[in-house]
């Protein structure tokens, strides 16, 4: 469990922990926004297109088999990132890492469903639920130490260099330790539908960040109406290969159901806004106000201790409260992203550190009391056999989302900012820039008030504790 628990963090801390360390790598690497943009975005989206694939692949060739080319692919990657000699090649290293990231995450869970026995795995997915909590608030705290510092010399590079011995650790006691699994079932592989949603994410990303710097040609339209072509062709094609008895990649099924559908556009908005608004937040404290990484980090750091410290208080609010804790939560933080506008307007270029701490920890609180109770609620009318393709498909939302949001936030910013990085013309940046997660959470808290009900999910819950009892009662003594 060590070992899983531990690539679970190196992936979370891969995400937050480059947000610091933008600027310092814009320095030395001369990079251009819309590079910076692709350092974040990049990572996120690769992930998310290959997220369901890459677990199917686990159920076919072996969990631990997959994991294991995972951790590899991943450790390798970030050496690469870590020794980029520019911009472009940092930007593949960090496609490649989200790729080999996604290859190893989604076996995690699928290893604790095999080792554990359904009444042991309560234990187990909270001790998992601390790890991501930790990884939250270390990512952007660890970066700016290692960026601030200059830790061994390598500067930004150190952030990647870090996870080579971690990598290195994994491995052999991965291989040592795992034992090997396989679905019970057999499962197929749909190819097409992982093609045709790869390459329309793709491309809606690739135009939406590169439009900008480009000057919006023909052939950026171009790119954006293929994707959305693209996207219909797969929906169409889903739907075909359900109807004819097939294992579709993403089940059209699952959206016949209202509140799982609800779901969706709220794991959709609601994850997105949260890349959208630290990606902003970040470049303003560093390149507008000239805090240090650490700085930056320092002044961000409420925000994980109000998620740390709301995340005990939801779980028993979840059956009592069901999709109304989601919108609250939904709620607090959209005032949040409000009072971090109001409070950069109105203290300007002598904005400190203790400012953000209101802000920033009714935020947290906010971000913890919509994303613990969101997946059970989004499920609770989902029949319990397609929990794993439910639970599937809400993360590959989720990713999609934070590529796309940070693509469309990074083109409202930078369209803002010109090429002047006053403090001033970066203010004005950040002030029009937040109304993308200001308002992406609005419709988030929209789309909550359409989730299923609290009896639905008590419902659910008693359903699949009596599953869960039955397979007790199936296991050999």
């Amino acid at each position: 469990m060590l070992v899983l628990f531990m690539a679970t963090f190196m992936d979370l801390l891969d995400t937050t922990i480059v947000n610091v360390a933008l600027p310092s790598i814009q320095a030395d690497l001369e990079a251009s926004s819309a590079q910076l943009e692709w350092i974040v975005s990049g990572y996120v989206l690769a992930f998310a297109v290959v997220l369901i694939t890459t677990g199917r692949l686990g159920d076919i060739h072996g969990r631990k088999k997959v994991f294991l080319i995972g951790v590899a692919g991943f450790t390798l990657a970030s050496a690469a990132a870590g020794l980029a000699p520019t911009a472009d090649v940092l930007v593949i290293s960090r496609l490649v890492q989200g790729l080999f990231a996604a290859t190893m995450v989604p076996q995690v869970l699928s290893i604790i469903q095999v080792l554990y026995a359904p009444r042991e795995r309560a234990g187990v997915l909270g001790a998992f639920g601390a790890v991501t909590g930790t990884a939250a608030v270390a990512g952007p705290l660890l970066g700016g130490i290692l960026t601030t510092y200059d830790v061994l010399g390598l500067e930004w590079r150190s952030i990647f260099v870090i996870n080579i011995p971690v990598g290195i650790v994994l491995l052999v006691a991965g291989a040592i330790l795992i034992p090997e699994s396989h679905a019970r079932e057999r499962v197929r592989l749909d190819l097409r539908g992982a093609a045709l949603i790869s390459v329309a994410l793709f491309l809606a990303v690739f135009a939406l960040i590169e439009g900008r710097p480009e000057g919006w040609p023909v052939w950026i339209w171009a790119m954006l109406t293929v994707s959305i072509v693209l996207l219909v062709v797969f929906v169409l094609a889903q739907r075909r290969l359900e109807a004819a008895g097939g294992a579709p990649l993403v089940p059209p099924t699952l959206f016949r159901d209202r509140g799982f559908s609800a779901g969706m556009v709220t794991a959709f908005a609601f994850f997105g806004s949260i890349g959208a608004y630290f990606f902003v937040i970040v470049i303003y404290l560093q390149v507008g106000l000239g805090f240090t990484p650490i700085g930056a980090a320092v002044s961000t750091l409420p925000f994980s201790i109000g998620a740390f410290l709301a995340s005990g208080a939801s779980v028993p609010l979840v059956a009592k409260l069901g999709k109304g804790l989601v919108f609250v939560g939904l709620v607090a933080f959209a005032s949040a992203v409000a009072w971090t506008g109001q409070t950069v307007a109105h203290h300007g270029d002598a904005l400190g550190k203790a400012d953000l701490i209101g802000p920033m920890l009714l935020g947290g609180a906010g971000l913890a009391f919509a994303a613990i109770p969101l997946l059970d609620v989004a499920l609770a009318n989902i029949d319990v056999r397609y929990a794993g393709a439910a639970s599937g498909v809400f993360g590959t939302f989720q990713q999609v989302g934070a590529a796309l949001l940070l693509a469309v936030v990074g083109v409202v910013f930078f369209e803002t900012a010109g090429t002047v990085f006053s403090p001033a013309v970066l203010r004005d940046a950040l002030l029009t820039a937040l109304w993308v997660p200001g308002v992406s959470l609005g419709v988030a808290a929209l789309a909550s008030l359409l989730l299923p009900s609290v009896a639905a999910v008590r419902r659910h819950k008693e359903l699949a504790d009596a599953l869960d009892l039955a397979a007790v009662a199936e296991q050999p003594a």
